[in-house]
């Protein structure tokens, strides 16, 4: 019989006025700001963020640490295979120095991006652009 999968639960709440909030209690995300924090915004805050922590979690396991920054950016339109708007063309630049550096830093790297599951999620694959100092 395999062995089941590790499974992680998140939830967020949103009050009258759309202020986010999480339930580990972290700060408020606000919702009356739509015009400059839209839905679209966040998901690529979280690709960019979740990309980074993965990066992290790898490194740690190598005993390298990492220091970084990034940014995300994306087009919403219609698919061509359904006619739904969505994320059809995402790309994700990251900064990044490593201390010490790691013995193999391509396969960190693409750690990074294959263990990133709100990249994995998104139906258009992101495109990954490294700058390593």
């Amino acid at each position: 019989m395999p062995a089941e999968a590790k499974s992680f639960d998140y939830a967020v709440s949103l009050d009258e006025t759309w202020d986010a909030r999480s339930d580990r209690g972290g700060g408020v995300i606000p919702g009356a700001d739509e015009a400059s924090w839209t839905p679209e915004h966040l998901v690529l805050a979280g690709l960019a963020r979740c990309t980074l922590t993965s990066l992290r979690y790898h490194a740690r396991r190598e005993n390298v640490t990492v220091t970084a920054s990034g940014e995300a950016s994306g087009t919403v339109t219609r698919r061509e295979e359904d006619g739904r708007f969505a994320f059809v063309d995402l790309e994700a630049r990251f900064d990044v120095r490593f201390e010490p550096t790691p013995a193999d830093r391509a396969a960190l790297l693409e750690k990074a991006e294959r263990d990133c599951f709100v990249g994995a999620s998104l139906t258009a694959p992101p495109r990954y652009v490294w700058n390593v100092a």
